[in-house]
């Protein structure tokens, strides 16, 4: 694997927490900022707030769900020319603002 791809997971536009590739599948861990705020709300029922990284081998379900399903997925993933099976890359090309509700990933700068 190259560099390890992280996405940054805005809730309503504010910054909420940081989704990462590892080399043994994916990481979610909140911003301490937004832990901190009175407002702070979890990005989903799944992934409640807390101060410990959510760690899984795959994709969470959760944004799994932000993806478009067959004939658009397909799509998108020719469109982009992301693999139809890189979930991860086609969340970070597709669901800064093509999603439906208040949570948005897009790619972190630097990553």
């Amino acid at each position: 694997m190259s560099t390890p791809r992280k996405g940054l997971v805005r809730v309503g536009g504010i910054a909420a927490g940081l989704l990462e590739e590892t080399p043994s599948g994916y990481r979610f861990t909140y911003d301490p900022g937004y832990l901190a705020s009175p407002d702070a709300v979890s990005v989903s029922l799944t992934l409640p707030l807390r101060s410990e990284p959510y760690v899984s081998t795959f994709l969470f379900p959760f944004f799994e769900g932000l993806l478009a399903e067959g004939s658009l997925r397909a799509l998108q993933s020719r469109l982009h020319k992301i693999d139809l099976e890189d979930g991860f890359g086609l969340l970070l090309k597709t669901a800064a603002s093509d999603v439906i509700g208040c949570v948005t990933v897009e790619p972190a700068s630097g990553a």
